[in-house]
């Protein structure tokens, strides 16, 4: 059954939330992957195989969050402008997301590959605080 022209939707609107509310900020990012790196370190500390079946599914959602988050400013938040006065920002969220992915933190139970994520989540919020300034 076809909908009347008069209840068909004339503006399609898209937003990182139910609400477009304008409100980013890479701590959200960066929350999440404090709470990977620490199941990391909890996982490593432990030998319960529950307990580590357990944290490796945790670590996987709050990684897959990471990811997410990163999306949101990636997609959302940043705009033209700031890739031509950042060219490496593309670059820099690429390997911000791979590391919070399978071949980075997500897949792997090494704290390391926690720090590398959060070194990168540290620089995508240097030039994120930046352009809040301009």
């Amino acid at each position: 059954m076809r909908l009347p022209r008069i209840l068909t939707p004339r503006v399609t609107a898209s937003a990182h939330c139910d609400l477009p509310c304008g409100v980013y900020d890479p701590a959200q990012a960066r929350i999440e992957a404090e709470s990977v790196k620490m199941i990391c370190e909890k996982y490593q500390a432990n030998t319960d195989p529950e307990f580590r079946t357990r944290a490796i599914l945790i670590k996987e959602q709050r990684a897959e969050l990471v990811k997410h988050h990163l999306w949101v400013l990636w997609t959302d938040y940043f705009k033209p402008p700031h890739f031509e006065k950042y060219p490496h920002l593309h670059q820099l969220f690429n390997e911000a997301t791979k590391l919070a992915g399978a071949a980075g933190a997500k897949g792997a139970t090494d704290p390391a590959k926690a720090d590398e994520l959060l070194a990168k989540i540290d620089e995508i919020s240097k030039i994120f605080w930046e352009t809040k300034q301009a």
